[in-house]
């Protein structure tokens, strides 16, 4: 096949991997070979865009039928690499629902931070002589996933997945702001401006995190969950603020409430809850 480069046999090619996995969804091999097929056709191919949305439905509607299936999802993440702009903005809204849907498959939301950071990257290179118009915009996309997210996490309680893929949104939300992408006004810019956003942004997370680590009386496992993602989501944020922001909030987090609240919902692992502590207090330090 490529020897004769001929795009009727690598059409075959696609038609007979996907009666493959219609019987054994998570063949890596059967994966690997579709990713192959698209890679000898690209550029040579003028439909390989709706080849493209083509495969991203494959994957979508194999992924129903086959839950957590980690193959299928990391190569519909590789399809991003091929998609258009248009094709990242239409997957973005097309996967809010899905995602939303099954909220304990960590893979799709991780599917949606490829396309989030691919969007974010055409945002700065078709705007590149409008700074602060790309900035508003990232702004924009960023606060809205934060806040859908949040949404999520109040609405369905101890979902591990949506604590991780909020670190993920906190990571580079504090990365872009300390660089001056998630900015809006050139102030920010500077040292004192940049840590009254971050410190802004700090306060709403304690504010979640606070709201999160209740305990109901009735014990129930997802509550208990619900504090333990918490908690540790909010000890591994405190490492990932700069050293100038740190003291504005060391007064407002008290890490031994959450290490006592920790050790009381999982004792078992209290050397893992220790070692978060002494980490943020050399932090502070």
């Amino acid at each position: 096949m490529s020897k004769k480069q001929l795009l009727p046999m690598f059409m075959d090619e696609l038609r007979m991997s996907a009666l493959v996995l219609s019987y054994s969804p998570k063949s890596e091999r059967a994966w690997s070979h579709r990713r192959w097929v698209i890679t000898m056709i690209s550029g040579k191919c003028s439909t390989l865009q709706r080849i493209i949305e083509k495969e991203s439905e494959l994957v979508e509607n194999i992924a129903e039928k086959s839950k957590m299936n980690y193959r299928a999802w990391n190569h519909r993440c590789w399809l991003v690499s091929y998609m258009t702009s248009e094709q990242v903005l239409h997957e973005l809204k097309k996967s809010r629902n899905w995602s939303g849907l099954h909220v304990a498959d960590n893979s799709c939301f991780h599917y949606r931070q490829k396309l989030i950071l691919s969007n974010l990257e055409d945002l700065c290179q078709m705007q590149e002589n409008d700074y602060s118009g790309c900035n508003i915009e990232i702004h924009r996309g960023w606060k809205e996933e934060l806040d859908w997210n949040k949404a999520l996490i109040k609405r369905y309680v101890g979902r591990e997945a949506l604590w991780l893929h909020r670190r993920f949104l906190a990571l580079y939300w504090i990365r872009h702001t300390t660089t001056g992408h998630l900015s809006v006004s050139s102030q920010s810019k500077q040292k004192t401006g940049v840590d009254t956003d971050i410190n802004s942004f700090m306060d709403h997370e304690l504010f979640l995190v606070d709201s999160c680590s209740t305990i109901p009386d009735d014990d129930f496992e997802d509550f208990q969950a619900q504090a333990i993602h918490s908690a540790t989501y909010m000890l591994w944020l405190t490492r990932q603020i700069p050293k100038s922001c740190r003291i504005a909030i060391q007064e407002k987090l008290r890490a031994g409430e959450l290490t006592r609240l920790l050790r009381k919902t999982c004792p078992e692992r209290c050397s893992l809850w220790d070692y978060l502590a002494d980490s943020h207090c050399e932090g502070e330090n």
